[in-house]
Formats: C-alpha cells, sequence, structure tokens
C-alpha cells in the first residue's frame, strides 16, 4: 500500500427526528469524513464528534484541527493503520480524531488487501441483533408511540435516555405497556451523582439489561458505590476510553459490562483490544452508537460480529436516523443487520450523497 494524499470532507445530513439527551436534542448530524487515497484504492473514516463538547471534550472543529496540524503530519507514504496508531501514541486524548484517521487507514489497506474488516478483526456472525436508542420524548403517550413503532419494526432491545425528573416513571410506563419479555436498558450520559443511588435503586424493580453511564465519567468511585447499591448492572461508556481505562473499572468493579464506541478509544485496534479483555474476563460488550451515517456504521458492524459481543447494540438501520444515507443504506431483517462482507469497509459514500458535500482540505503524503 502507497498512502498518496488524505481528503477532508465536511457536510451535515437531517435527522428523521429530533434526537434528544440529557445533553441536548440534534436535528441534524454535522459530519466530517477523512478520504485516506492510495495508489490502487481509498478508504472512508467517519470523526463521530459531536458539534458541541458535551458528551466528550472532542468536538467537530477540534477534531478536524487536531488531524490538520497533528495526525496528517505523521502520515509517509507507507503508513499503516498500526503504524499511525503507534506514532500517534505521544498525542493525548483526542481519540475521536485518532480513530477517523486510523478507520480510514484500515479501509484503504484491506481494500489492497482484499479483504474485509470483519474478517481482519476476528469477526464470528454475519449478522448483528439490532437494538434502538429512544431520546427523550415530550410526553409519556409521545413515548409509548414511538417505542410501539420500533417494536413493530423489528428491533430487539429498546434502550430509553434518561435524566433527573425523567426517569423512573418512564421506566415504569415502557415495561408496562410492552411487558416483561421486552429487553429493555436505560441510558443516562453522566447525569446523575451518586448521591442518586437510593433513587436509581428503584429501576431494579423493571429487569433492566443495565443502566449506562449513570455517572460522571471521572467517578469511577463513585461508580463503584453505586454499583454496590442497585442490582441493575451498571454499564459504563463515556469512562472508558482505552484498554487501560477498561481495565481499571472492571479491576475496582465500577461496572460489569461494557459499552465499546471505537470512536471513544481512539479507533477499531484498540477497540478490538479491549473486546479480546472482557471476553477473556467473560464480561459483556455490545457497541453504541453515536449517529454515525453509513461509513462508522458499517465499520461498527464488522466489530459488533465479534464474539464477545453478546448484547444487542446501538447500530440501528440507516431509515432510524435517515431519510437518505451517505452510503446504501442498511436494512433491518428480522431483528438483524447483515455484516458487510466486501473488502474494507464494504461501502463508499454515494457520488450522489457526496455531491453535497465540500471538500475542505488535500494534503499530499510525504514519502518516506
Amino acid at each position: 500500500m502507497t498512502l498518496q494524499a488524505i481528503e477532508l470532507w465536511r457536510g451535515a445530513i437531517d435527522l428523521v427526528s429530533p434526537f434528544r439527551t440529557s445533553f441536548g436534542t440534534d436535528t441534524a448530524r454535522e459530519l466530517l469524513y477523512v478520504h485516506a487515497i492510495g495508489d490502487k484504492n481509498s478508504g472512508w473514516g467517519e470523526c463521530v464528534a459531536g458539534v458541541e463538547p458535551n458528551y466528550s471534550s472532542e468536538y467537530l472543529e477540534n477534531c478536524q484541527e487536531v488531524v490538520k496540524r497533528f495526525l496528517v503530519p505523521m502520515l509517509r507514504s507507507d503508513s499503516t493503520a498500526q503504524s499511525f496508531v503507534a506514532s500517534v501514541a505521544s498525542i493525548r486524548g483526542n481519540y475521536m480524531s485518532k480513530a477517523c484517521v486510523e478507520v480510514a487507514l484500515l479501509d484503504l489497506q484491506l481494500r489492497d488487501q482484499n479483504t474485509s474488516l470483519a474478517k481482519f478483526l476476528g469477526a464470528t456472525q454475519t449478522k448483528v441483533r439490532s437494538g434502538v436508542s429512544v431520546g427523550i420524548q415530550n410526553t409519556l403517550d409521545d413515548l409509548i408511540r414511538v417505542v410501539g413503532e420500533y417494536i413493530a419494526q423489528g428491533y430487539v432491545r429498546v434502550k430509553l435516555k434518561i435524566e433527573p425528573g425523567t426517569d423512573i416513571e418512564l421506566v415504569r410506563t415502557v415495561r408496562k405497556e410492552f411487558g416483561d419479555d421486552l429487553l429493555l436498558q436505560v441510558d443516562a450520559n453522566a447525569a446523575y451523582t451518586v448521591a442518586d443511588a437510593k433513587h436509581l435503586q428503584q429501576l431494579d424493580a423493571f429487569n433492566l439489561l443495565l443502566i449506562e453511564q449513570p455517572l460522571p465519567e471521572d467517578d469511577l468511585a463513585g461508580h463503584v458505590e453505586l454499583s454496590r447499591a442497585i442490582k441493575t448492572p451498571v454499564c459504563l461508556d463515556e469512562s472508558v476510553t482505552s484498554l487501560d481505562t477498561a481495565r481499571g473499572a472492571l479491576d475496582l468493579k465500577a461496572c460489569s459490562v461494557i459499552n465499546i464506541k471505537p470512536g471513544r478509544v481512539g479507533g477499531y485496534l484498540e477497540a478490538k483490544r479491549i473486546h479480546d479483555l472482557c471476553l477473556d474476563r467473560g464480561v459483556p460488550v455490545w457497541c453504541g452508537g453515536m449517529l454515525e451515517t453509513g461509513i462508522g456504521r458499517a465499520a461498527n458492524l464488522a466489530l459488533a460480529a465479534l464474539p464477545g459481543f453478546t448484547l444487542p447494540g446501538d447500530i440501528s438501520a440507516s431509515a432510524r436516523y435517515f431519510a437518505r444515507d451517505i452510503t446504501t443504506p442498511f436494512v433491518l431483517d428480522q431483528g438483524q443487520i447483515a455484516v458487510p462482507n466486501t473488502v474494507g469497509i464494504g461501502v463508499a459514500p454515494l457520488p450522489e450523497m457526496l455531491a453535497g458535500f465540500k471538500k475542505v482540505a488535500t494534503f499530499e503524503v510525504a514519502k518516506r
């Protein structure tokens, strides 16, 4: 593989409906794509950062600047995803920036090697069970209607976004309406404190799969205390940014489930290492969503097809978020989505969709 250039593309795609969490409400997905161009093929990577630094300290404009000023200059014509990860280890944090470059390089080199990302990572499944993430709704009636529609479409698990004041009654209503057989979990997006432990104990009555990231990302001690105080399994999301933080959380017993998001941990190579750690320890994992378009969704499907991903994740059909995706849409079929099995990540932007985006930068890569 000979890497010749890196392009950065920017644009936005409207969401089919507003998506509200404890952080705020999104109505469109602002996007940054990295396009790695080689002498034979090219690869694409999607940055999962949001417009504002609320879910993470990273945000889209910051990521574009980091990629441009610090990451691209470290690339050479013989760079691979593996050598790139090693070369940027001295740059602290900036996981989402690193991840979108890494996957673009992976896509390129695997196309050159005529193999798929799924095969490269060690996938054992050809289809992935699909769950759906439901944002906070205006009324309980709206919530029941929306959840019912997703269940009718075939989603096998429902995740409810919660926040203080919009939590217990919300879960009680959904459980009563749809019964005990519904796989149900909640996501707090770090909206609570350990002082809310007694309040969160009320969730134990609803037989939830888990509560995701109830406390701030840096409060591992609080998560340890909360895990002891409630029966609902605690899952960490924002707190896990690397193999080391995952190992530390498990050693401390701050959680019993981990949500692996490649963008949050610096890429798919690190995500695979976290998966392997959890598989070795018998800790269930699942793959969360970041409102990805088809570029990010395709790569996430490859990861979620690994054997340790025993819980349904947030990888929904394209139509869950977008009237038109950047790629050929992913479709829900009997509660599952097919894992791409062609070379690289298995998809590329549709020319007619990419035409609505803007190429904001092109960098020639230095020859080795």
